[in-house]
């Protein structure tokens, strides 16, 4: 008989690991009751799918997951790449799934298939998404035809780019969407992963980011703007915490405001790279000639969390302002 393909997971918390005595109760929860093992254990299928290998990095929600917890990931996964294995899972809670699940899309020096998964709904509770999602992230980690395509975030019965996708609501299980792209494939009923589109972006291998990530990361805030924002938050910040780089969260296709375009001026003049995106769940950031004397450089259809990630990277790498530009436009 067919030797089953390898499959480390690698268990970090969130909902997918936690527990409440109440099967209905989907909100007051405790992340990290089951530990990865406990999972797998919970589910004898996997057996037939794959050598399910448990590595339990931390259990915690992903509220708590910090810079420490992705260099310890990519240095673990580069490891587990030399070591047989077909694919990797791992679980994660989902309030920062995507921002982990980008920062190993754009580092990671590996073809092999990473995919992330979780569950908005406790392991202990009815209905919830947590078993299937487990599931099926095997069943991707261990497919073939997921071989060079990135890092994956199976969901719901899909499966999405790290890039792309993005958390858009607080409990439904639908919740993981690219709203921009769609997904890259989907895991039907018959259990089978069916891929009907790659991403172009370079990520992982040929990514200008598997080297050169340095022990800290740079000091990056996001700002929010709204109706009637003015310029005190970021001149408080400019001469209290001088940040390496900002991340804008715009109204619309990314605009400001004009007292936070003052404020902004002054952190172009102290070389201070900043970043627009938009504070909208889905849509392009263009650049604009009002803007011209700012030398924003444009977030592409990228959130603001996973802009500041691009933006650590590339300060990382001290690439110039036109080089930073044409990361977020390729990557």
């Amino acid at each position: 008989m067919e030797q089953l393909p390898k499959v480390l997971l690698v268990a970090m918390g969130g909902t997918i690991s936690a527990h409440h005595p109440r099967r209905c109760e989907l909100r007051q929860y405790r992340t990290g009751h089951y530990s990865g093992q406990e999972l797998v254990d919970a589910l004898p299928e996997l057996q037939a799918i794959a050598q399910v290998k448990v590595k339990q990095l931390d259990n915690i929600t992903s509220t708590g997951i910090t810079f420490q917890h992705w260099v310890e990931l990519k240095q673990l996964l580069e490891r587990a790449a030399t070591e047989n294995f077909s694919g990797v899972v791992i679980t994660h809670g989902t309030n920062t799934l995507e921002e982990t699940a980008y920062f190993l899309h754009l580092t990671l020096n590996t073809e092999m298939p990473v995919v992330f998964t979780g569950s908005q709904r406790p392991f202990s509770a009815l209905s919830s998404d947590a078993a299937l999602n487990l599931i099926n992230a095997v069943r991707v980690a261990a497919e073939p035809s997921c071989v060079g395509l990135g890092v994956l975030v199976a969901m719901n019965d899909k499966v999405y780019s790290a890039r792309d996708v993005s958390k858009t609501h607080s409990y439904h299980v639908e919740s993981f969407q690219a709203l921009n792209t769609g997904p890259l494939g989907t895991i039907d009923a018959d259990r089978q992963i069916r891929i009907h589109a790659k991403p172009l972006r370079k990520h992982t291998i040929n990514s200008k980011f598997t080297s050169k990530i340095t022990a800290t990361e740079p000091y990056i805030p996001i700002l929010y703007s709204y109706a009637g924002a003015d310029q005190r938050l970021l001149d408080s910040l400019l001469a209290m915490h001088k940040p390496a780089g900002l991340v804008i969260a715009g109204t619309g296709a990314g605009r400001c405001s004009p007292l936070e375009e003052q404020a902004l001026h002054r952190a172009v003049q102290l070389n201070i790279p900043i970043v627009m995106s938009s504070r909208l769940a889905s849509g392009r950031i263009l650049s604009l000639e009002s803007y011209d004397h700012l030398q924003l450089i444009t977030a592409d259809n990228l959130p603001p969390q996973k802009a500041r990630i691009l933006l650590m990277l590339c300060l990382m790498q001290e690439l110039p302002i036109a080089e930073v530009q044409y990361c977020f436009d390729n990557h």
